[in-house]
């Protein structure tokens, strides 16, 4: 059972801290939409014992992981010893998406990679008649990637229907804003013209994003379907939003502390 999303990000900072590992900023701007998939959308049963029929999230933003972690680790397929040896030597658990690990079901990280095996997957269950969900979460930079517009040319050629793509859309990439390096708007417009059903809301408001989601699940258009999720990079710590340095920023004793602080607020 998930708890709250101020627990993830107190969950994520522990990891952060103890590993010494940046990709804290990216990974705050996830919570609320992956913290919404599995607590309304995911049967946990299904997921645990890795049933052919159930709905699969595919992380294909790799570098936003910590998030995924410590929502599985809430769910019991990641244990406690896994979140303190996190991004050490040996650990199982590293600073990307690894398809080695329980309940993560793509490598990502190298971007644009795990779209396309998030799209293989919703062809082929298409293939077999199957009415899994097939949820892949991006982000807006890794738009930048030309393999990324393949593979979602071909999941509106073959209209799979239950493939849904969710755009962490938080208006930054590792080296700057998003606009600035290559602009991607409006990204609406662009993905209507690749015949997509498209939505797009807040993020991090946790009931605007469940009721987004659940009318593009229950749709009855064949096309596939988008979410475009206005997201705060660093979200919950003041002195991480929108600040980019916290893309690869590491957490000392007092920043550690003081962003504790902060959601205890």
């Amino acid at each position: 059972m998930l708890n709250s999303t101020n627990i993830i990000r107190k969950i994520i900072l522990e990891m952060a801290f103890k590993g010494q590992s940046g990709h804290i900023a990216c990974s705050f701007s996830l919570v609320e939409l992956i913290y919404t998939i599995y607590s309304k959308f995911i049967d946990l049963n299904k997921l645990k014992i890795l049933d052919p029929e159930r709905d699969y999230v595919c992380l294909s933003k790799g570098h936003g992981v910590m998030a995924l972690y410590a929502c599985l680790y809430q769910i019991g397929l990641i244990q406690k010893e896994d979140i303190n040896n996190y991004f050490s030597e040996g650990s199982t658990l590293t600073g990307l998406a690894d398809a080695h690990v329980p309940g993560v079901e793509v490598s990502g990280g190298s971007l644009g990679h795990g779209i396309t095996v998030a799209t293989g997957i919703a062809l082929s269950k298409k293939i077999d008649n199957s009415s899994s969900q097939i949820f892949c979460i991006i982000g807006d930079g890794e738009l930048n990637e030309g393999s990324a517009w393949e593979a979602i040319s071909i999941a509106a050629q073959h209209q799979l229907k239950h493939f849904l793509l969710l755009i962490d859309a938080n208006s930054y990439q590792a080296m700057g804003k998003c606009d600035s390096i290559l602009n991607m708007e409006s990204l609406s417009a662009k993905f209507e013209s690749f015949n997509f059903e498209v939505r797009e809301c807040d993020g991090h408001n946790l009931n605007t994003l469940e009721s987004t989601l659940s009318a593009l699940i229950n749709s009855e258009s064949l096309k596939p379907k988008v979410l475009i999720a206005r997201t705060i990079k660093g979200k919950g710590i003041s002195f991480m939003e929108n600040n980019n340095t916290w893309h690869y920023s590491r957490l000392d004793e007092k920043t550690y502390q003081e962003a504790l602080n902060e959601l205890k607020q």
